[in-house]
């Protein structure tokens, strides 16, 4: 989790701090304007872990919502990666050091632009 805060403030988002709500296999870390889900679990990610993101980032607090990125350590399921491109949620994986790479063109996007 530690490396996906640190890259977060390397793509601008310099607020980062975990969520105060725990999930059970999961971390969230919220900075001005992102909210990030770090999925260290061994299964792929599913289309209804990227939904549920989604629709959290989407009820967050402001006029205009944050945007949000999901990090895996397995990767994700066709039909999540799916979701995630009409959603435009950007999806990374994490590497065997922890770092993030992108996986969509959303993820390139926001590596190319950060906040």
């Amino acid at each position: 989790m530690a490396v996906t805060a640190l890259y977060l403030r390397w793509l601008g988002y310099l607020d980062t701090r975990s969520a105060p709500r725990a999930l059970p296999s999961a971390v969230r870390i919220t900075a001005r304007g992102m909210l990030a889900q770090v999925d260290p679990a061994l299964r792929h990610t599913t289309p209804r872990d990227i939904e549920c993101l989604w629709l959290t980032a989407m009820t967050g607090a402001g006029e205009t919502p944050p945007a949000c990125a999901f990090f895996s350590l397995a990767g994700y399921t066709a039909p999540a990666r799916a979701l995630a491109d009409t959603l435009a949620v950007p999806l990374f994986t994490l590497d065997l050091t922890g770092t993030p790479q992108p996986v969509n063109s959303a993820a390139d996007e926001l590596v190319a632009t950060g906040a």
